[in-house]
């Protein structure tokens, strides 16, 4: 979220300034700088190459000069170049308006680009980036986002830890539109690519920023940066530290309970403490050594670490009324849950049976290693990494706490346990031609391998209010538990090239083909002590993920595997008109991985029969996008005002789509997450950016999206209430604008004030589909949110203060809602109002 205030009048003027727009990241040349507009300096830092000009040196784009609206460099075609005069639909946020903007994550920096949305997913700290129609609403650990996210060039294939802190980033973009050539597969929406700050090798300084605010909030943040040789060897520490108490309270509300025969738990009534829940307990870090022996050589090794121990992601207990939800007739649905949702979050706190709240961790740990040699006809670049992530992730996924019998006794309809071990390695080989002439290329090679290890416990109490029993007593007494595995590689090949007819005119036209194979192992869901075959053993006795061992526990495995090879391709067409407007077409194909479903086995369907369960365990096919693009880049007035306009079509094949079904089994109820190729669709729309300097010290920015998407077809294996593709498509609103406005005044020799303004607004859009009823869809209500903030900094910005509010109007509303096949619907809400108060100095 941004936290720019919205300056009545200001934010006006810049969403009428036309079709909206941003062109993001631009910074301005001051006063008396002398930089002819043909030649201004460029604003970013990137892993690739060393900067012209270091990003942290770059002047604010708040300021006025000669030159007006500096250049954007941009690496969307692996080498550095114009935003201007890019062929591919581009947004970029660099340091600068990140500082402005005062995100809490690269989530919150979503509103500076058309058509895209960030959201988390229903139940945990994870992210659901959506663009162009697709989206990912799901945390299943086999499935591949539609969205790319590459931080350093380092694919960071999990969305658990993709929402990550802005600190220490030089520069954001985000790719609309299928990227397949150059970025491989999981873009068929798009990519997002992160580059953070290199250190420098000529100076010591560094920065810190302490942040105090609303809910018991501090955040500590700082980064060091210490030359070794000078102009030779650097080091660059970076640390972040945020804590908080949590926006929501333990207020859900029960009952009274009917249960399906004799229980304790019949007709009881009450409701949760109200103490504050969801807080967030996370440590991350950077120490970066950069290598230049010569000009033409330059070697980043990174450590990254991540600690989160933030409580679990908790939800309310949401389920729309009437008897078509299981938990509304046992009386534990949302139906008490009324007044602020805020205030009617629930959590068990339960530490027994695998569950453990108060465990909740991810943790992070990588090394990566930037190498790029220029050998005079072009430069050999090779980014090579490893990361290994932990999570262990309990919640109580009804939205519910405990349910209270009076002899005190406690009952969790729904808790789990969400835990994996996740290992990536990354190779990437590529060269990138500078010849001088008419024709330059990218080619290379890329592999990544994977391991990932999954385990689920659940604690299904609510099943002995329905009546049903275990053989080893009752449900919330015994987790029931789902472990399986994959292993993975993806290998590629890819080229682009690029001719210059004249000076005006290019063609680019650049192939991938991508080999993929996967191997998953798995067991259907049981109890501990028929994985064990030890009717003894409970939970107690052998830890969660020691249930993945299936060379110890191999009862009852089986084992699937899978490869598929794509190719995907790009043709863009480029010119330019004038010195200020370029126009483009593109055609491009981008793909998007087949995968398993984590879920498969859920709840023994199978029983004894191994090869059905083996079958089922099939992973989807990979889903495609054919995507026709066309733009226009254009600066007017002195380069004071820079207007961007993007058109698209995109049809997309096989989609994978996710569908929460229904299922009994024995009699009992329960439900399970399917994947299918399901679906065909389409989807066209428009992207505008612009930006504007009107007066000296005011910076007008404002984009609009507008995207129109249907199925052409969406047929499943499993029966359906009704035709699903008369749904809407998931996270795609037709209509998304945002506009912004940033002032900076100086004060004599002092410093300067600066206030920052920002209104973002969402259509109404659809998150998460029934397969039984249209009724039972959960759509995100349409809404407006303002945010900003005030502040004053000294000369050359050697320390600032700033009062930020975020969510001024104090709007509630849903930022995910999952329903949970014909059993209950839960959702999570965006913070409130709040406010905080920043300081920060430089050295």
């Amino acid at each position: 979220m941004s936290t720019q205030f919205a300056i009545r009048g200001v934010g006006l003027l810049a969403l009428a300034a036309a079709i909206n727009g941003n062109a993001l990241a631009q910074s301005v040349e001051p006063e008396g700088a002398g930089v002819p507009a043909a030649a201004p300096a460029p604003t970013q830092a990137t892993a690739d190459a060393p900067p012209a000009v270091p990003a942290e040196t770059v002047p604010a784009e708040t300021g006025v000069g000669e030159a007006g609206l500096a250049e954007i460099i941009v690496t969307a075609t692996r080498r550095d170049t114009n935003l201007q005069t890019t062929p591919v639909a581009v947004s970029a946020v660099d340091s600068s308006l990140i500082n402005q903007a005062a995100p809490r994550d690269i989530g919150d920096l979503a509103t500076f680009v058309p058509n895209f949305s960030a959201a988390k997913i229903t139940g945990f700290n994870a992210a659901s980036f959506a663009l162009r129609g697709v989206s990912v609403n799901n945390i299943i650990v086999y499935y591949e986002a539609p969205v790319g996210v590459l931080l350093d060039d380092f694919v960071m294939p999990s969305v658990q830890t993709q929402l990550l802190d802005t600190f220490d980033i030089a520069q954001l973009e985000v790719l609309r539109g299928p990227q397949g050539t150059l970025f491989g597969k999981n873009t068929t929406g798009g990519a997002v690519t992160v580059r953070t700050k290199r250190p420098e090798l000529d100076r010591i300084g560094g920065e810190a920023r302490a942040t105090y605010g609303s809910f018991n909030a501090y955040q500590l943040q700082g980064a060091l940066n210490l030359p070794i040789i000078t102009d030779v060897l650097g080091l660059r520490l970076v640390g972040s530290y945020a804590k908080s108490d949590g926006y929501m309270r333990n207020g859900y509300c029960y009952g009274p309970v009917v249960t399906f025969g004799p229980s304790k738990y019949a007709g009881v009534s009450g409701c949760g403490d109200g103490r504050r829940i969801g807080g967030t307990d996370v440590f991350s870090g950077r120490a970066k050594l950069l290598w230049e022996p010569t000009s033409d050589i330059s070697a980043l090794l990174q450590y990254e670490i991540i600690r989160d121990n933030s409580e679990p992601a908790v939800a309310i207990e949401d389920t729309p009324p009437g008897n078509n939800f299981l938990f509304n007739v046992l009386g534990v649905g949302g139906a008490r849950n009324t007044g602020d949702p805020l205030d009617r979050h629930g959590l068990t706190f339960r530490e027994t049976e695998y569950i453990e709240t108060s465990k909740a961790r991810v943790d992070v740990d990588g090394v990566f290693l930037n190498v790029n040699v220029d050998i005079g006809p072009g430069t050999i670049t090779n980014v090579a990494g490893y990361r290994f992530q932990r999570s262990r992730l309990p919640n109580s996924t009804t939205g519910m706490g405990s349910i209270v019998a009076p002899d005190g006794d406690e009952l969790a309809l729904f808790d789990l346990n969400r835990s994996d071990n996740r290992k990536t390695w990354q190779e990437e080989l590529r060269f990138a031609s500078d010849f001088g002439g008419r024709f330059d290329f990218v080619s290379g090679v890329f592999y990544q391998r994977e391991h990932v290890d999954f385990c689920v416990a659940q604690v299904l109490g609510f099943q002995d209010l329905v009546g049903a029993t275990t053989p080893y007593g009752a449900w919330d007494d015994n987790p029931f538990v789902l472990c399986n595995d994959q292993r993975s590689r993806s290998t590629a090949v890819y080229a682009e090239g690029t001719y210059k007819f004249t000076d005006d005119l290019t063609l680019t036209v650049g192939g991938r083909y991508t080999w993929e194979k996967k191997k998953w192992r798995g067991r259907q869901q049981s109890f501990v002590q028929d994985i064990t075959g030890d009717p003894t053993m409970t939970w107690r006795d052998v830890s969660l993920m020691e249930l993945n061992d299936f060379g110890r526990f191999p009862t009852g495995v089986v084992s699937n595997s899978a490869s598929f090879k794509e190719p995907t391709w790009r043709v863009s067409l480029g010119y330019r008109f004038s010195p200020t407007i370029y126009g483009y077409a593109t055609y491009s194909r981008g793909f998007k991985g087949g995968g398993y479903n984590d879920q498969i086995g859920s709840f023994a369907p199978f029983g004894a029969n191994l090869d059905a369960f083996a079958a089922a365990a099939a992973p989807t096919d990979p889903e495609t996008a054919d995507s026709y693009e066309a733009g226009v880049k254009t600066e007017f007035l002195d380069r004071r005002l820079r207007f961007n306009l993007t058109g698209f079509y995109v049809k997309y094949k096989d989609l994978q789509k996710q569908i929460v079904t229904p299922l009994s089994v024995n009699g009992q109820t329960f439900q399970v997450t399917r994947f299918f190729n399901a679906a065909a669709a389409e989807v066209k729309g428009i992207e505008a950016e612009v930006t504007a300097i009107p007066i000296e010290g005011l910076t007008l920015r404002a984009n609009l999206g507008y995207q129109d998407g249907k199925y052409n077809e969406y047929v499943t294996p499993l029966p359906a209430g009704y035709d699903l593709a008369t749904a809407p498509l998931d996270r795609a609103p037709k209509w998304q604008w945002a506009a912004d406005a940033a002032y900076e005044h100086p004060i004599g020799d002092m410093g300067s004030v600066f206030l920052n303004g920002n209104v973002a607004y969402t259509g109404r859009n659809l998150f998460s589909q029934s397969i039984t009823s249209p009724d039972e869809n959960a759509y995100l209500q349409a809404r407006t949110v303002f945010n900003g903030s005030i502040g004053f900094k000294g000369p050359d910005d050697a320390y600032s203060i700033r009062l930020i509010g975020r969510n001024l109007t104090d709007k509630r509303y849903r930022v995910s809602q999952l329903i949970v096949g014909g059993l209950w619907t839960f959702s999570n809400y965006a913070p409130p109002r709040s406010w905080a108060i920043e300081g920060s100095f430089k050295f």
